[in-house]
């Protein structure tokens, strides 16, 4: 009975955290078959880690180890990708992004830093808090980062609608 309850938070944790990881992973990677790799080891270093450790931000640890895990990936792939590559994909991309809507493309355009909290923020839903904690930010700077990349993206959303009218 004490395994089922040791492993139930874990568990938990993966039911309530998976798809938002993978989303946050594929998102950093621009690849859903790597995306999931990561947040697989991801999981398996929360299945080595003390309970108490992480008890309280299990959600914190759990996007912290999966940041760091694609930061290594992307820099273990950049390695391997032949310079005629690197530029594959560009068009198709914002291809695609044409069809999420023009909101996620002014997001795009966004420094690294404000892409990354606006994500964190309305994709994965987290706080401020746990922004701070994933990137190591402090929550004022979070929120200083979030309300210049809205106000650039309220700009922008004008600026285009204003230049469509008639």
């Amino acid at each position: 009975m004490k395994d089922n309850t040791a492993s139930q938070w874990i568990v938990e944790a993966l039911e309530q955290h998976e798809d938002s990881l993978v989303r946050y992973a594929a998102w950093m990677l621009r690849d859903p078959d790597l995306a999931r790799e990561v947040v697989q080891e991801t999981f398996l270093r929360l299945c080595r880690e003390e309970r108490s450790k992480v008890d309280g931000h299990v959600a914190q640890w759990l996007f912290t180890v999966c940041r760091n895990l694609a930061f290594d990936t992307r820099k273990r792939e950049a390695r391997m990708t032949p310079l005629e590559d690197t530029d594959i994909g560009v068009d198709s991309r914002l291809e695609q992004r044409e069809a999420v809507g023009e909101i996620f493309r002014f997001v795009e355009t966004l420094p690294k830093n404000q892409r990354e909290v606006v994500y964190l923020k309305f994709q994965c839903d987290l706080s401020y808090k746990e922004i701070s904690e994933i990137t190591k930010l402090s929550v004022g700077n979070v929120g200083f980062l979030l309300h210049h990349a809205l106000a650039a993206i309220r700009k922008r959303v004008l600026s285009e609608s204003t230049r469509r009218k008639p």
